[in-house]
């Protein structure tokens, strides 16, 4: 960061502090150098640890404070399981603070793509409705269709977890599905019914 300063730079403007006289002369006094650089190293870790916490304060460039956010937003997400990954922990912390819902079908599409499904599709069901059906027609059921749709995963997975950023036991080359499952069932409008079909 440009506003950070140096040890080098606080030991010089501490030495152009200094008052006159020979209590205060470096050549006279060389303790007194020992003196500033330890106070100015201290003072360039004390900026650079400020400037470290205002990054924290946005949740786009949260690290370090992970658990204080998620302890504000009711975080870990359980859909995530018990261990998830840190960066998936950083990510809820985002998604928690900047979620606004919807009922819009890239609302649901986002989601599967955020758990590894970028091929992701959604297929809505229809109910028989006079002028509209036809005969011979797919698609078509009983009443209740209308509120039925089914979520298609689209295949293969964009990402699986990888080596160093995987817990001990997870499964490499494959993302589990129950986070999906359970985010989409999640947000739902109450009225409808989701199938997700795993291609």
């Amino acid at each position: 960061m440009a506003g950070i300063r140096t040890a080098a730079q606080y030991h010089a403007q501490l030495r152009s502090l200094l008052p006159s006289g020979p209590a205060w002369d470096p050549e006279r006094v060389p303790e007194l150098e020992e003196v500033l650089e330890g106070v100015a190293q201290e003072l360039s870790r004390i900026d650079g640890r400020a400037a470290d916490l205002l990054n924290e304060m946005d949740p786009a460039g949260v690290s370090e404070l992970v658990p204080d956010w998620e302890r504000v937003m009711n975080l870990p997400d359980p859909c995530l399981g018990a261990t998830p990954l840190f960066d998936d922990r950083r990510l809820a912390v985002r998604r928690r603070l900047l979620a606004v819902g919807s009922q819009a079908i890239g609302y649901y599409l986002d989601i599967a793509k955020s758990q590894g499904y970028p091929n992701a599709t959604i297929s809505e069901l229809e109910a028989p409705r006079m002028g509209r059906a036809r005969f011979g027609a797919a698609h078509f059921g009983t009443w209740q269709a209308q509120f039925m749709w089914t979520l298609n995963t689209g295949g293969r997975l964009l990402l699986g977890r990888r080596f160093g950023a995987s817990y001990w036991g997870e499964r490499f080359g494959a993302n589990p599905g129950n986070a999906l499952e359970c985010l989409i069932r999640r947000q739902i409008p109450a009225h409808t019914v989701v199938h997700i079909n795993y291609d």
